[in-house]
């Protein structure tokens, strides 16, 4: 092997193998949903990212879990919507029900994936249809669940290319089996105040038309989402910690994507490029030093919902403004209830909280 090139691949090491994966599932995706005939196509890129792992098997159980909880959450979504979308109070409980349940189970079971997005997809679809009464939801949901489909198989396709392969040679870390934490009051405390907060943002809209009222909700659960050693007797701090790297994740990468719909929104092999690029820088942030890690998911996401359009013809910079709107939104509702739960508890002196750390492709 020539000189020069084997002193190239030493410089390869298996957390650059595992951002190349990345940036490979997304693109797969979005190809795959564009072959599908996807409704979403950013969506399915956020589920390649979000599934991919550096062993095949990792990669299935966490593909699987994902469309389990996708599906369960649409179809409970489908069943109680014509019940509940009239009339904002039954919404709003409805809401902080499931946001309760999913978010507490999110925390404390060995199933933790399946379970966000249950209540991650239960509260789109109810939103969409309440701040959208026209959307037809079974249509809603089966495309939701192709796109997610369409990123699993791609991220499925990719992993086990590379563990066959590249990973031979740079094998990953397997992930620790996830542990149950069983009854943990804490959390469920936790839990209810996403749920009430929850129920905040269903009321304000009936008071006030809130935009991008889905993605409100799925910030808020997303902040949320904490290890249970995270929490102790008051969420306000570890919270608040997550909002801003969401926030400083999202700017950087609506900043990086923004360049790029300048530079060559017509010129779709500069964008998926760039969109390759975004990934993998994204994921560099991720796999560095954990206490950051949620700013690399963010900036990720925001790169993908900006150079991710459904047709590329119709390249806009609304969805990565909605996205940071949406921060806005939830901080608005959430923060007052993280508030009011401190005050009311406070912090025990004995009961320090471990810092979030966080896993590879959250949310």
């Amino acid at each position: 092997m020539p000189r020069p090139f084997s002193s190239l691949l030493d410089r390869v090491t298996p957390r650059t193998i595992d951002e190349l994966e990345c940036a490979l599932s997304v693109l797969g995706a979005i190809l795959l949903a564009h072959l599908l005939g996807a409704t979403h196509v950013s969506w399915a890129a956020f589920a390649g990212y979000m599934v991919m792992r550096g062993h095949a098997a990792e990669t299935l159980a966490r593909g699987v879990l994902r469309i389990i909880g996708t599906v369960a959450g649409g179809l409970i979504a489908l069943g109680s919507a014509p019940f509940i979308v009239g009339y904002w109070p039954a919404a709003a409980a409805a809401l902080a029900l499931m946001g309760t349940i999913s978010l507490y189970a999110a925390i404390t079971s060995r199933r933790s994936y399946a379970w966000l997005f249950f209540g991650l997809t239960y509260a789109m679809v109810v939103l969409d249809k309440i701040e959208h009464p026209a959307i037809a939801l079974p249509e809603f949901v089966q495309t939701r669940v192709l796109e997610t489909l369409a990123g699993i198989a791609a991220s499925l396709i990719v992993s086990l290319a590379s563990t066959l392969t590249l990973r031979r040679r740079w094998p990953a870390k397997r992930t620790p089996a996830a542990t149950g934490a069983g009854w943990h009051g804490d959390s469920l405390r936790h839990a209810l105040q996403a749920g009430v907060a929850l129920a905040l943002l269903v009321a304000l809209n009936a008071w006030i038309p809130v935009p991008a009222l889905a993605q409100g909700a799925i910030m808020i659960m997303a902040v949320m989402l904490l290890p249970v050693t995270g929490i102790g007797s008051s969420g306000l701090a570890p919270v608040s910690q997550r909002i801003l790297q969401r926030m400083i994740g999202c700017i950087g990468g609506a900043l990086f994507a923004a360049f790029f719909l300048v530079a060559g929104a017509d010129n779709m092999a500069l964008l998926l490029g760039a969109t390759a690029i975004g990934v993998m820088l994204g994921r560099h942030l991720e796999n560095g030093d954990p206490t950051h890690r949620y700013v690399g998911t963010q900036f990720t996401l925001a790169v993908l919902v900006m150079l991710v359009p459904d047709r590329y013809d119709q390249l806009v910079l609304e969805p990565g403004v909605e996205r940071l709107m949406a921060i806005f939104i939830g901080m608005a509702v959430l923060m007052p209830v993280l508030l009011v739960g401190h005050m009311l508890r406070g912090r025990r002196a004995d009961e320090a909280t471990a810092p979030s750390s966080g896993e590879s492709g959250g949310v």
